[in-house]
């Protein structure tokens, strides 16, 4: 993958499929369930991401970086 690695805030109209499959991320370590299940679910979204962007932190928010922007880091 070039350049910086894409996360979902970068989206300019995500797919219906992303928009939920990221509110389910989001959502998922609140739920009263057993926690390997969450768990389960938490790692196959991730995997899906990694897989489908070569982001395995796709969903999750994007690193801060320390003066400039997101193109001067290599």
């Amino acid at each position: 993958m070039s350049g910086h690695p894409k996360y979902f805030s970068d989206e300019p109209d995500p797919s219906a499929w992303l928009k939920l499959l990221a509110e389910v991320r989001r959502m998922a370590p609140r739920q009263g369930y057993c926690f390997l299940h969450v768990q389960a679910v938490i790692v196959a979204i991730d995997q899906y991401a990694e897989a489908a962007t070569g982001n395995r932190h796709y969903f999750l928010d994007k690193p801060h970086t320390i003066g400039g922007s997101r193109g001067d880091v290599p």
